[in-house]
């Protein structure tokens, strides 16, 4: 089976105490990064917060945003949260961005989600300035630490407009893709475009996301609730359910069919709690 150099776990956001022992599991296993989703309005665990945990109770895999609402945030806290982790796990986060696609999120942030794209420019051309020890600005000296990372931490975006596309040429160092392979090819066609376009040396990083269960039917039952709850918000939730892998040869098909569209990492995002989920698709490996 061809399949990604890398494949990771996606974690649960339903029991935030319970990330503990599926991050151990994953680290003791051949998973290269865990990650965590963002929302604001939502009964999910802050990403930044969980992941500094995760980080402390591992010492080998990446700790990931996928993908945290950078535009909801301060962007000079942002930049020193997001330095402080890198350094203190030597680089091992990957900071995932996006801009948030409810409005609901944006009202309790006190931002406009009409300028949220917007935003997130500003916001990574003042983190960038940071992150490479540089001054703030109006005569306020730089914001530490200084990341493990020259230049700071490895940012993907997300998102499916060219606008997001975009940004991984002009700030990032690769791309989140949240689609089926059917949809992915067509996004990392465009992202490598725009890295061309813009001069980029090398590559962009390509790493996918599929949203998975595997084990009984109340495991698979319990990831469907939590999904549908979780997208409800879009009114396509029943549809995004339908796209849940739930058997070994559907999450096989998919590493391969990434892999084949030369995606460099793909995240298996779980929603149900069983942790046991982690060695039953570390078998599919």
């Amino acid at each position: 089976m061809n399949v990604p150099t890398s494949v990771g776990i996606g974690l649960p956001i339903g029991d935030p105490a319970a990330l503990l022992t599926w991050a151990r599991r994953a680290d003791a296993g051949p998973f290269s990064t865990v990650g965590l989703l963002d929302r604001l309005v939502f009964d999910n665990p802050e990403p930044l917060v969980a992941l500094a945990v995760l980080a402390g109770a591992t010492t080998r895999v990446r700790v990931q945003t996928e993908v945290l609402l950078a535009p909801l945030r301060d962007t000079a806290l942002l930049a020193k949260q997001a330095a402080t982790l890198d350094r203190m796990t030597d680089g091992r986060l990957v900071l995932g961005l996006g801009i948030g696609g409810r409005e609901d999120d944006h009202r309790v942030a006190g931002t406009d989600p009409r300028t949220r794209g917007r935003r997130l420019d500003e916001q990574m051309a003042l983190m960038c300035r940071l992150w490479h020890g540089e001054s703030y600005g109006d005569g306020i000296g730089p914001v530490g630490p200084v990341p493990a990372r020259i230049g700071g931490p490895e940012v993907l975006f997300g998102g499916f407009k060219p606008a997001a596309l975009e940004r991984v040429a002009r700030w990032g160092s690769g791309f989140l893709a949240a689609a089926p392979p059917s949809w992915a090819g067509g996004l990392f066609d465009t992202v490598r475009g725009f890295w061309k376009e813009y001069g980029r040396d090398g590559a962009p990083r390509l790493v996918a996301q599929v949203n998975v269960a595997l084990g009984p039917q109340q495991v698979i039952d319990d990831a469907r609730a939590r999904m549908h709850a979780y997208y409800a918000f879009t009114g396509m939730a029943d549809r995004m359910v339908d796209g849940l892998l739930t058997t070994p040869a559907e999450i096989r098909a998919a590493l391969t069919a990434f892999a084949d569209l030369g995606a460099d990492e793909v995240m298996l995002y779980c929603y149900g709690l069983d942790p046991d989920q982690v060695d039953r698709l570390s078998d599919l490996l």
